[in-house]
């Protein structure tokens, strides 16, 4: 089993890669979705994590608005978040690897696969690429974030072009969709090359 990290900042596309790799019938875990499911699995740990903050909404989940507002932009607090996540995240990947360890190859979506320090657990690793200013209006656009707050919140993370460097494979993700998915659809080549595709 060949274990592929799809891996992208913030606003890059990495869930629409991810969208067309499962159409094509591949398996494929979001960690998005995990840590997701993670706030409402483990709130009482995360809770007593962050106690004395307000990160919960009216109904006791824990709100990913709040606890974003309060980490990003800063670096000491993003650190503690991902120390505090990743453990739990690493764990339900793992589980994915071994439900599919009869597949030939499998991908996980992981935004933060360098920042975790996670990138020895994939045999491959591709970054979804797109220009700074497209991401920005993307995330001004899609989320309703202001200039300053999308800003933090791409500042966050590594930057693209380091990410780039330590990527076995690229997928510039800066005109039109089929495009990226011609560039997909030859990293599977390169990956599998007997596949039928």
């Amino acid at each position: 089993m060949i274990k592929v990290a799809l891996t992208g900042n913030i606003a890059a596309g990495k869930s629409t890669v991810q969208k067309y790799l499962v159409d094509k019938g591949y398996k494929t875990l979001d960690t998005d979705e995990v840590a997701s499911e993670l706030r409402i699995s483990r709130k009482d740990d995360i809770v007593a994590a962050y106690s004395g903050l307000d990160i919960q909404k009216s109904s006791g989940e824990i709100s990913r608005v709040k606890l974003a507002h309060y980490v990003f932009g800063h670096p000491e607090r993003v650190k503690y978040l991902a120390n505090l996540m990743h453990p739990w995240i690493r764990e339900e990947i793992y589980k994915f690897f071994d439900k599919n360890k009869s597949e030939d190859i499998v991908f996980v979506g992981i935004p933060l696969v360098f920042e975790s320090h996670l990138e020895n657990d994939y045999d491959k690793i591709i970054m979804i690429y797109t220009d700074d200013e497209i991401r920005l209006q993307r995330l001004i656009k899609r989320n309703g974030y202001d200039v300053d707050y999308a800003k933090r919140r791409m500042s966050s993370q590594m930057s693209q072009n380091e990410k780039v460097a330590k990527s076995d494979f690229v997928v510039y993700n800066n005109s039109s969709r089929s495009e990226v998915f011609k560039q997909i659809d030859d990293i599977l080549v390169k990956l599998k090359p007997e596949r039928i595709l």
